[in-house]
Parts: structure tokens; C-alpha cells; sequence
């Protein structure tokens, strides 16, 4: 089975507290950076994401919601093959990770929305169409399935995550991974 790996990590969301901070005039935020580096490229499968995303800004205890920007497999095999792309995440967190530092796996939410963009024959079928269909990145998830005829073929789409900020989260600059691989 071969095997590549995206790799996002530095998830930068600025987040305003919803309860204000304890000093009149202060400002607290809760930050998150995402970073888009690839890891590997497998070659005559491989996986492309892109090379950042802002997710933009949200308040305690609310959710932010953006795009990752364009993910592509490309299948350059010979013959009918097929493949799946998976996604997971870290928790994220900041300062030394302990409780209200932490923003888990199960507040970062994932849908995969329908194909933006596709070259060749076969199928391709969402692992989460509509953002009604999202799910926690708790444990790893299919993000897309494919199959392809005997000519090579790309498959492209357009994930959203959604963030569930926590109330009680505590200011600073959460980082995190969320890995796509395809095999």
C-alpha cells in the first residue's frame, strides 16, 4: 500500500473571549495558526493540500468555520484502481497543554464538501458532502473515495473545518495537526 501524507499544523484563528477579561481594557484571544506543508508526495498516487488557510475569528464557547483551501489526489497508476483519502487531527493546544490549554479533537469538525475539480474516468464520492454530514476528527475519517479507469485521472475538493471554541478556553496560541493520506 503506498501511502502519502499531507501534514497542516499552526492553525492561526484569532478568537475574542466572550466573557472579557478580567482587567478593564485588557485583551485576551484565543489564537489558533494553520500551517499547510505537505510531507510526502508518493508517486504514481499522491496527495497535494495547500500551503496555509486562516480560519478567521469566532468568541468563546462559539465555532469558526473555513475553508482549507483546494486538497487533489492524483492517480497516475496503470488500469482500474481505486483509492481513499483519510483526514486526522491532533488536539490543539497552547501554553503546556494541560486542560482549559486545550482545545481536542473533538471540538475540530470536518466535512469534505462535494468535487471542485476532477480530470478522468471513474467515481468519486464524498466522505462528507454538505456540512450537515461533518464529523469530529476523533479518529481518523475518509475525506473522499475514488476509482479510476485505465487513463490517469485527479480528483479535487474543498474541506471545511469547523472549530467549536470551548467557554472556558484560556488565551493563546493553539497549535495542532490535521493529516490527509491517500492510499
Amino acid at each position: 500500500m503506498r501511502k502519502a501524507a499531507a501534514v497542516i499544523h499552526a492553525l492561526m484563528i484569532p478568537v475574542a473571549l466572550a466573557h472579557g477579561p478580567a482587567v478593564p481594557g485588557a485583551q485576551a484571544d484565543v489564537s489558533m495558526a494553520v500551517h499547510v506543508t505537505v510531507a510526502a508526495h508518493v508517486f504514481p498516487l499522491e496527495i497535494i493540500v495547500p500551503g496555509n488557510a486562516d480560519l478567521g475569528t469566532g468568541s468563546r464557547g462559539g465555532s469558526i468555520s473555513a475553508s482549507l483551501g483546494t486538497v487533489t489526489v492524483n492517480d497516475t497508476r496503470s488500469g482500474n484502481r481505486s483509492w481513499t483519502a483519510t483526514v486526522s487531527a491532533t488536539d490543539f493546544t497552547t501554553g503546556s497543554g494541560s486542560g482549559l490549554e486545550t482545545i481536542t479533537k473533538a471540538n475540530i469538525a470536518y466535512w469534505s464538501g462535494p468535487v471542485t475539480s476532477q480530470t478522468g474516468t471513474g467515481t468519486r464520492t464524498p466522505g462528507q458532502a454538505t456540512a450537515a454530514q461533518r464529523v469530529a476528527l476523533t479518529v481518523p475519517v475518509i475525506a473522499f473515495r475514488g476509482s479510476k479507469g485505465p487513463t490517469n485521472a485527479s480528483t479535487s475538493w474543498q474541506p471545511t473545518i469547523v472549530v467549536s471554541v470551548p467557554a472556558g478556553a484560556i488565551s493563546g496560541l493553539y497549535t495542532g495537526t490535521i493529516t490527509h493520506s491517500v492510499a
